[in-house]
């Protein structure tokens, strides 16, 4: 296994993920293949951004050798609301201590259910 990627957020954005893992890596933590990676990205069950021309995805969205369980719901309601995938980041990532600090970590935990509110509340 190769290691993660571990780069700044781009030019310009909020602080965001503190590890970041190459496509790669979350195709071996997952047990799949990396042509299933891509495929759980175009269906947006997964988030991947580029950083440093790398496709990368944030370490805490992977949930042992799993994707957390509400994240392909939370980004089709982000990308339903008009969220291309960059601030569909933005806004997982964004400062919310009601949530345990921000919306990826509220997603793995038991603040899921209101993380998923407030992603519903951006399509009104």
């Amino acid at each position: 296994m190769t290691d993660s990627v571990t780069v700044g957020p781009a030019a310009g954005q909020p602080a965001g993920p503190a590890e970041w893992i190459n496509l790669p890596d979350v195709a071996e933590r997952l047990g799949v293949s990396i042509s299933k990676v891509h495929q759980m990205i175009r269906d947006g069950a997964l988030l991947a951004v580029k950083r440093d021309g790398i496709r990368v995805v944030p370490a805490e969205l992977i949930a042992n050798s799993t994707v957390l369980k509400h994240l392909p719901g939370i980004l089709t309601l982000l990308h339903d609301a008009g969220y291309n995938d960059e601030e569909a980041l933005r806004w997982l990532y964004e400062p919310d201590e009601t949530v345990d600090g921000c919306g990826a970590v509220g997603l793995g935990g038991d603040r899921a259910r209101e993380v998923k509110r407030r992603a519903q509340a951006l399509g009104f």
